[in-house]
Parts: structure tokens; C-alpha cells; sequence
């Protein structure tokens, strides 16, 4: 690389000028960087635009998401996914509350819950100017095509960790904090995985890959092992109520969240389920599993419901936390149901109307 000063200034003159508007970013706080650093885990900013505004609406800082129960709190983060964030930002809450003033090192929030390397980084240059580098992704990205690094890698995490030592060489001491967000802004807009704007990046000079002409070759990682997996669902109404199940608090995933039931979890057989065309087919991706999802119109058993089920009328859907696809899916199918018809009226003779 050229020069570490000229690398640092024409990504500060960069960022300056064509820094995104963000809610985090106007009028910043402690707050308010901590819960969108939490947010934008293994989430797209589009996404958590919403979120972040209907959050501070209703939990303005650390006391107030401190003081909320669990379920409220839950209710906010519905279909962001990964919940387990949302308890940990719940927790941190009440544990930075707790103390007389919170850490100001990314050692000290690191023992937070929920706080890796990367956010406490993060949390700590931003609110702190702590001289902490962030390495994500985005970052991997932007090192491995400034040095033209072709080891392949076996995940982003060993990535990060090969590339930690390079990122915090180039941290400046003054401002820190900006210069980790230009870092971020110039992945998430500018060095983009497929099809890079190379025209458009201020330190295209400093970049090895742009003068080899394939900055899109780097950085190598190994491919990972995909696991396909498929998966039969029910959709079981009676008297007006829709039968969901709900995953138990101490799950690892998705725990206290509610879904449309599988077969099994429903107490009928797969078999017995899979006639004809299902009501929706659904494919997603959870990190390296495909999942295909049916979902089959059925009776539920008579009786009680079995472990974790429940009747829940249609009207206090909203009321609940639903994972977000199964969210989705539900209403997609309400909104394809036919409406009720009214009951007809017996045609009147002659006779009868006379």
C-alpha cells in the first residue's frame, strides 16, 4: 500500500461527503448505537430502518428497555430473526443499568452479553473513540482486494481473524470511530461482493485487485457444505382459531416463538398429511441449510392439544410473536382464503309471498 496517512484521509474526505443518512447516525448516542450495532447483525440496513424507529419510539434508552418485559421486547424484534439478540440487548440493558457508568473498552464490553470482538469494536470506537478496529465481512472484503490476498479461508470468521492485525494497523488514532463506519459504508455501498463499483472507490488507488483488474476474486473463501432438509407443516382451524405451536423458552432458536406446527408436532402423520397440493411451498435458508416447507390443509386430532400447541383465534394473531416467515406465510394464506358466504335464504313461492 502506498501510504497509511493517504489511505486514512481520502477514506475520511470520502466518507464525509457521501456517508448514508442513518437514524443511529443523527444526534448519536450510547443508546441508540449499541441497539443498531445489535440490529444490523446478519441484517441488511433496509431492513432494520423500521425497526430501529419503532424501537426508539417505545424504548428510548437503557432504562426503559431495562424496565420492559421480556415479551414486549420480543413482540419489537418480531422478524428480524435470530432473537437470541434481542434477549442479549435485553440483558445488556439491565446490566448496564445496574452499573454506575458503563465500560468504555471493548474488553470490559465483551463480558456484556451478546458483545463479540466485532460490536464491542464497534460500540467502544464510535461512543468511546476507543482505538479499536471492526472486522466484518464488508472489511475482510475491502483488505483482501487491497492486498490482493489470495489464501483461501476456511469461513469469514478465520478471515476476520487473519485480517484483524492489517485493520488495526490502519486505524487511525484520531477518530477511530468514523473511520471504522467509512470502512463499513464503503463494503455496504461501494465494494460490494458481485460487481464492485471500483470507478466510484476513493482508495481504488491504494487496491492491488483493481490493478489486476479481478477485485471480484477475493476474498477466497471455502464453499460451504449445503444441507437440504424438508420439512411437512399443518394448517388446522377450528371455531375460528388456528392451531400454532410454541417453541419453549429454553430452545436455542426461536424460543417462545410461535409457528405453524409440523406433522409430527401436531400428532399426524406425515403421510396421512401430504394428499394432494399443498396450501404453500416455502424455501429458505437458514445458515447452511435449505429448507422446503409444505404446508398441508388438515384436521387436527380431537382432544387436547398436545405439548407446546394451542388454539389461537385468528383476531389475536397479532397479538402474538410469530417467527417472521411464519408471520408471513399466515397471512399470505388468510389473504387467499375465500370470503365467507352469507347464508342463503330459502326462495319464496307464489304462494309464500302472497
Amino acid at each position: 500500500m502506498k501510504s497509511k496517512a493517504g489511505f486514512q484521509s481520502a477514506l475520511r474526505t470520502w466518507y464525509r461527503r457521501h456517508a448514508r443518512k442513518l437514524p443511529w447516525r443523527d444526534h448519536p448516542s450510547l443508546y441508540k448505537t449499541v441497539v443498531s450495532e445489535f440490529m444490523l447483525q446478519q441484517t441488511q440496513v433496509t431492513t432494520v430502518l423500521p425497526y430501529f424507529a419503532r424501537w426508539m419510539a417505545e424504548l428510548p434508552g437503557f432504562p426503559a428497555l431495562a424496565a420492559a418485559p421480556e415479551a414486549r421486547v420480543l413482540k419489537l424484534w418480531e422478524g428480524l430473526g435470530y432473537y437470541s439478540r434481542a434477549r442479549n440487548l435485553h440483558r445488556l440493558a439491565r446490566e448496564i443499568v445496574a452499573r454506575a457508568a458503563p465500560p468504555r473498552n471493548p474488553e470490559a464490553w465483551q463480558e456484556l452479553p451478546g458483545v463479540g470482538p466485532y460490536t464491542a469494536a464497534a460500540i467502544t470506537s464510535i461512543s468511546f473513540g476507543a482505538p479499536a478496529a471492526c472486522v466484518d465481512g464488508n472489511v475482510v472484503r475491502i483488505l483482501a482486494r487491497l492486498t490482493a490476498n489470495g489464501t483461501e479461508f476456511r469461513d469469514s470468521a478465520t478471515a476476520a481473524r487473519a485480517f484483524a492485525p492489517l485493520a488495526q494497523a490502519l486505524l487511525p488514532t484520531q477518530r477511530p470511530g468514523d473511520h471504522n463506519q467509512a470502512m463499513m459504508e464503503i463494503g455496504a455501498t461501494v465494494c460490494l461482493r458481485q460487481n464492485p463499483l471500483c470507478p466510484e472507490c476513493p482508495v481504488r488507488s491504494f487496491c492491488a485487485a483493481a490493478r489486476r483488474g479481478n477485485p471480484g476474486a477475493y476474498p477466497r473463501l471455502a464453499a460451504k457444505k449445503i444441507e437440504r432438509r424438508t420439512v411437512i407443516r399443518v394448517w388446522c382451524e377450528r371455531a375460528g382459531a388456528l392451531l400454532l405451536h410454541r417453541t419453549d423458552d429454553a430452545a436455542r432458536r426461536l424460543a417462545g416463538q410461535h409457528e405453524l406446527p409440523t406433522a409430527e408436532q401436531a400428532g399426524l402423520a406425515g403421510s396421512a398429511i401430504a394428499h394432494g397440493s399443498p396450501l404453500a411451498k416455502k424455501r429458505r435458508s437458514i445458515t447452511r441449510f435449505q429448507i422446503t416447507e409444505s404446508i398441508y390443509a388438515a384436521t387436527a386430532p380431537h382432544g387436547t392439544p398436545g405439548p407446546g400447541l394451542a388454539w389461537v383465534p385468528f383476531a389475536e394473531l397479532d397479538r402474538l410473536t410469530l417467527s417472521g416467515p411464519h408471520r408471513r406465510w399466515i397471512r399470505e394464506l388468510l389473504a387467499a382464503k375465500p370470503p365467507p358466504q352469507p347464508a342463503l335464504r330459502p326462495s319464496l313461492s307464489r304462494n309464500d309471498a302472497a
